[in-house]
């Protein structure tokens, strides 16, 4: 099996995963979001700190101020993108959420002076189009968790954009330490304060399988890397939405609305003009 094979295959287990862990998000509705960050990201900060110290990499980093900046804004994401699950079909709340990859290119437009095609232009337009179909703006209170959930893709696209800031100054692994660290530790004083329910015994299950696949998606994606350039796997990750609204199916009987599906369409066009400008200036 070729490299880029391997890295597809393990950039749509990542999605499923990534999936699966929005899922389980969605169906503990009765816990706050403090909680639910807590335990997404308690294994992820075992994991990141055994890894930094088997290879003996600095915990504390180069680039502090970066570090710190990017992990407010990747829990400022997360903290979002919960709130929409709750409150979304599960299908759209993860199209919204993929919105985040234009954040980036806008970002590191203004931020890193990185140049702007004219395909990623018209990916841009498709993906604002895409978004509009799956709000459906009617202007009333039910609008608030469709603008969470873009303020979720606009908070992870400002930590991405950060990333590849600290690519050059920090490890992959320091970046992960210092978001789950900052994402564990400061939901402490929420949990204490009561936003904590003490769960049975099904809903740890669930909060220990919220981590499990939050971790999981997260190494694979990261492996996936390894195999093949990011441009190449882009694409790939917007099977998120497909197997979102299969799961939002069968679990919730969640049928999207001819308008979802236009602007799903839309929004994975987008993703796909944006990857075959990435290949061609490649």
């Amino acid at each position: 099996m070729t490299d880029r094979k391997k890295g597809i295959i393990l950039i749509l287990l990542s999605a499923l995963f990534f999936a699966l862990m929005s899922a389980t998000v969605k169906s503990l509705h009765r816990f706050p979001v403090t909680e639910k960050i807590f335990f997404r990201n308690l294994l992820g900060l075992i994991v990141a700190t055994y890894i930094l110290i088997r290879n003996k990499k600095p915990i504390f980093g180069n680039n502090k101020k970066f570090l710190i900046l990017r992990s407010i804004f990747g829990l400022l994401g997360v903290a979002a993108n919960f709130f929409a699950l709750s409150r979304l079909p599960l299908a759209d709340s993860v199209m919204l959420n993929k919105m985040s990859p234009f954040f980036v290119l806008i970002l590191s437009a203004l931020f890193l002076n990185e140049k702007v095609k004219g395909a990623q232009i018209i990916a841009l337009i498709f993906a604002i189009l895409g978004a509009s179909f799956v709000i459906k703006p009617e202007f009333n209170i039910s609008l608030i968790p469709y603008i969470v959930a873009l303020l979720s893709a606009f908070f992870a696209g400002t930590a991405y954009t950060i990333i590849r800031h600290l690519r050059h100054t920090d490890s992959s692994e320091t970046i992960v330490f210092y978001f789950t660290f900052i994402s564990t530790i400061s939901m402490i004083p929420f949990m204490l304060s009561g936003q904590f329910i003490i769960p049975t015994g099904t809903e740890i299950l669930g909060l220990l399988a919220l981590g499990i696949f939050a971790t999981i998606a997260q190494f694979l994606m990261t492996n996936a890397y390894r195999y093949a350039p990011a441009g190449e796997l882009s694409i790939y990750t917007y099977t998120n939405i497909i197997f979102s609204t299969i799961i939002g199916l069968i679990i919730w009987s969640e049928i999207p609305g001819i308008l979802s599906i236009i602007g799903g369409g839309l929004i994975i066009l987008a993703g796909y003009t944006n990857y075959h400008s990435n290949r061609k200036k490649a």
